[in-house]
């Protein structure tokens, strides 16, 4: 089995390369990272001399180096999970993520279209449907409604794939996942954030009322929900990823001081950013249905494992306050 994974030094990425390494003997995976910000060497240390593993620092949207990358390897699946993924990020200044997400995507479709017999899975998100209303799902069939740059630029690049699918019969899935947690996580994103601040007393911003709702999935389910998509799912065909789990996140920050052993006073209402969502859920019946995947880690199991893996690496959280895992 040959296998491209784009962004694998990052969050999702890495925790997908090791449990593949850890679930298939007879692999060869390719890892393409740019080595942005998000990308740290140190997620993947533990493996980097698996005679099975290949590291190549690169960006998706160089397209000399992702058709060497191709006809050296002839893989058989691609999972594009490089990607800018920051909202605030996006809003400062969205042409990294045109880039990074619309060029980058066509970039590795035109490739895929070149080797017929490659299956590729676009790793994308539930933010492409937009805000939700106080109740209900989104399902696969709900319209699209981006209300951020970074949104607007994966939904651009599922469209793609869609495109490229109905018009030159690419073998593609698209994948749209709920909010992630577990380890190795870049501490900008909520949870790890919020561990890393509250750990040193300092005070946790929320924005607006803290009553805007995520639902959470742990980051191993989703591993294996896209590694269920790359070996089963229709071409064609989107996947929705969703960890049956909803929390306000002032609950969730409330939660995360309770097991740190830290007082609410922490907790600091700011202004709400532009184009916040309210609320996501979505709706996975299809995935459970079609390719029989449904999430396994309950997100009290979750979120303990997820806190102490911070408490336990805090070498890791340091590396990325003063910037030396740039360096590794």
């Amino acid at each position: 089995m040959k296998v491209l994974i784009t962004g694998g030094m990052g969050f999702i990425g890495s925790n997908l390369v090791m449990r593949l390494l850890e679930h298939e003997p007879n692999l060869k995976l390719v890892n393409l990272d740019k080595l942005t910000y998000a990308g740290n060497p140190q997620n993947l240390a533990p493996i980097a001399d698996d005679p099975r593993y290949e590291f190549v620092q690169g960006d998706i949207a160089d397209r000399d180096l992702v058709s060497s990358l191709f006809e050296m390897h002839e893989f058989q699946y691609v999972l594009n999970l490089a990607a800018e993924s920051m909202v605030d990020r996006s809003i400062e200044d969205s042409e990294v993520f045109v880039r990074s997400n619309v060029t980058g995507t066509q970039v590795l479709l035109d490739q895929v279209r070149r080797f017929p017999g490659t299956r590729m899975v676009q790793v994308s998100t539930d933010e492409v449907y937009g805000s939700l209303g106080p109740s209900g799902e989104f399902n696969e069939d709900s319209p699209l409604a981006p209300n951020n740059p970074y949104s607007a630029t994966k939904t651009a690049a599922d469209l793609l794939c869609r495109a490229y699918h109905n018009t030159y019969g690419v073998e593609v899935c698209v994948t749209r996942c709920s909010n992630n947690y577990g380890p190795r996580q870049f501490p900008e994103k909520l949870i790890p954030k919020f561990i890393a601040w509250a750990l040193q007393d300092r005070r946790l911003p929320v924005f607006g009322d803290g009553l805007h709702v995520r639902d959470w999935l742990f980051v191993d389910d989703h591993c294996d929900a896209i590694t269920a998509v790359m070996t089963k799912g229709e071409p064609g065909r989107v996947y929705n990823i969703g960890g049956g789990t909803e929390m306000p996140n002032l609950t969730l920050v409330r939660l995360l001081l309770e097991r740190l052993g830290k007082p609410e006073s922490l907790i600091e209402f700011v202004p709400d950013r532009p184009g916040h969502d309210r609320r996501y859920a979505v709706n996975h019946e299809r995935i459970a249905t079609e390719l029989g995947w449904n999430p396994q880690v309950r997100f009290e199991d979750g979120i303990r494992r997820t806190i102490d893996w911070y408490l336990d690496n805090q070498a890791w959280l340091d590396a990325i306050a003063d910037g030396s895992y740039q360096q590794q």
